[in-house]
C-alpha cells in the first residue's frame, strides 16, 4: 500500500494552475448506461406501482418481501428501536437531536404584511409544506444523524407527513437508524431504498405516499434518480462526493489536522481533501504524520484511494492567497485551523459550512454542533446553502388592492402593458379603474 498518496502543490510552480484545475474536477457519477438504468425503474415504478416497488426490493437488496405493507416499519418498532438503544449511543442521539432541534428553530420564517399609502395590502404567507420524503443510505455504512439532520428542519418547519425511506440490504436495519426517526419525529418509514424508493417517493404507490419534496443523500443511482424526478417534486441536491479544504498558519497541531483530512477521505474514494497553507515545514509535518497514521486506519484503502484521487497538500505564499483559492474551490465544509480565524472569514465568500479555530473539527459539525451537515458540494455554495426550515416551507405573495391603488396601479399596468404589446393585461388592469366602460 502506497504510503505517501496525497499530492503536493506549490503555488510558485508554472504548472500550478493547471494541477489545481484538475483538482476541481468533480468526478462525473452517472454514465450512459447508470442513466437508462435508474430512467428505467423510475418509469416502471411510476407505471406499476407497489408490484415494481417489491419486485426491485427482492431484486437489488436480496429480499423476499411478499406485498409493499411487509416493507413498512411499524411506530413501535421504532420506539423499540430507541429503547432497546445502549445508554451511551441513546444520549448521543438525544443530545444531538436537541442541539440540531435548537439551532433550526432560529431559522423559521413566519409570515408578514402592510398596507402602502394607497391602502393596498402586499405581503408573503409562508407555509410548511404538506408532505416530505428523506432518504437515508444504508448500504455500505449507515447514518442515523442523517436522519436528524434531514427530518428534525423539516418539522420544525411545520411539514405534518415525514416519510422516511432506507434500504435494508438482507433484510437488516441498523437499529440506531430506526432510532433516531423516532427521536426526529418521522412519521412513516419503509426499508426500501435505490433509485426505486426515489420514483416511489415521487410518484406515490398504493402504499407509499407522494411526497413534495425529497432530501437526503444516497449513492449515485439515487443521486441519478432524484435529478430524473426533479420538477415532479423538489429535492434538496444532487450531491457530489463529500469535500474538505483546510486553510493553516501552522498554530494547530498537524496530527489534528491529519485526522481531519482523513474523517472526511474515509466518506469514499472520491471524497476530497485538501490542506493550503503558507507553511511548508507544516505541510511536510502533516505529510508524515500521513504516512505514520494512514497504515492504522480502518478504512485505510478508502482513504488512501480518496487521497489519491482528489487529495492535496498546497503550499501558497500567504494566507491571502490561501482564501483566494477557497473562493474558487467553494467548498462543502472550509476549516479554518488559524490563530485567529476572525480576521480571515470575513473574506470568504462561498462555502458550505466554516469552522473557525483549532478546536472547531468538521466532525463536531457532522453529528452534534447544531448546523445542518447536508451541504452543497461540488463548488455549488457559489449559489446553494445548506440544508434548513427554509428548504420545507413556500412562500406565497399576497396582494390585495384597494379602490384608490386600482386607479392608480391600473395606469402604471395598462401603459406597461402597452409597451409589451400585451391588449388583454392593459385592458384587464383599466376595467377596475373609474370611468371605465
Amino acid at each position: 500500500m502506497t504510503t505517501h498518496p496525497i499530492s503536493r502543490l506549490d503555488m510558485a510552480q508554472s504548472d500550478f494552475e493547471a494541477a489545481f484545475a484538475r483538482l476541481l474536477i468533480s468526478p462525473a457519477e452517472a454514465d450512459v448506461n447508470l442513466v437508462q438504468t435508474v430512467t428505467q425503474i423510475v418509469a416502471t415504478v411510476a407505471r406499476e406501482g407497489d408490484a415494481a416497488l417489491v419486485r426491485y426490493t427482492n431484486e437489488l437488496d436480496r429480499r423476499t418481501v411478499g406485498d409493499a405493507q411487509a416493507l413498512r416499519v411499524s411506530p413501535e418498532s421504532l420506539e423499540q428501536a430507541l429503547s432497546d438503544l445502549g445508554a451511551d449511543v441513546s444520549s448521543a442521539l438525544t443530545l444531538a437531536a436537541a442541539r440540531i432541534r435548537a439551532f433550526h428553530e432560529r431559522q423559521r420564517v413566519e409570515s408578514w404584511q402592510y398596507e402602502d399609502e394607497q391602502g393596498n395590502l402586499l405581503g408573503q404567507r409562508v407555509s410548511a409544506l404538506d408532505c416530505v420524503g428523506v432518504y437515508v443510505p444504508g448500504g455500505r455504512a449507515s447514518y442515523p444523524s442523517s436522519v436528524l439532520m434531514n427530518a428534525i428542519p423539516a418539522k420544525v418547519a411545520g411539514v405534518e407527513r415525514v416519510v422516511m425511506v432506507a434500504p435494508a440490504p438482507g433484510g437488516e436495519m441498523n437499529p440506531a437508524v430506526l432510532a433516531a426517526a423516532a427521536l426526529a419525529g418521522v412519521d412513516e418509514v419503509f426499508t426500501v431504498g435505490g433509485a426505486q424508493a426515489v420514483a416511489a417517493l415521487a410518484y406515490g404507490t398504493e402504499t407509499l405516499p407522494r411526497v413534495d419534496k425529497i432530501v437526503g443523500p444516497g449513492n449515485r443511482f439515487v443521486a441519478e434518480a432524484k435529478r430524473q424526478v426533479f420538477g415532479r417534486v423538489g429535492i434538496d441536491m444532487v450531491a457530489g462526493p463529500s469535500e474538505i479544504l483546510i486553510l493553516a498558519d501552522g498554530s494547530v497541531d498537524p496530527d489534528w489536522v491529519t485526522m481531519d483530512l482523513f474523517a472526511q477521505a474515509e466518506h469514499d474514494e472520491y471524497a476530497q481533501a485538501v490542506l493550503i497553507s503558507p507553511d511548508s515545514d507544516y505541510l511536510d509535518a502533516v505529510a508524515a504524520c500521513i504516512a505514520r497514521v494512514l497504515p492504522t486506519l480502518s478504512r485505510r484503502d478508502i482513504v488512501t484511494a480518496a487521497l489519491k484521487n482528489r487529495g492535496a497538500l498546497i503550499k501558497v505564499p500567504d494566507l491571502e492567497s490561501a482564501v483566494a483559492l477557497s473562493n474558487r474551490v467553494a467548498p462543502e465544509h472550509l476549516e479554518l485551523a488559524l490563530a485567529d480565524p476572525d480576521s480571515v472569514v470575513g473574506d470568504i465568500r462561498a462555502a458550505g459550512a466554516i469552522f473557525m479555530g483549532a478546536m472547531s473539527s468538521e466532525a463536531l459539525g457532522d453529528y452534534c454542533a447544531g448546523p445542518n451537515h447536508v451541504l452543497p458540494t461540488a463548488g455549488s455554495a457559489r449559489f446553494a446553502s445548506p440544508l434548513g426550515v427554509y428548504d420545507f416551507q413556500r412562500r406565497s405573495s399576497l396582494i390585495r388592492v384597494s379602490e384608490q391603488g386600482a386607479q392608480t396601479l391600473g395606469e402604471v399596468a395598462a401603459v406597461l402593458a402597452d409597451a409589451e404589446a400585451l391588449e388583454a393585461h392593459g385592458l384587464s388592469a383599466q376595467k377596475r379603474m373609474r370611468g371605465d366602460d
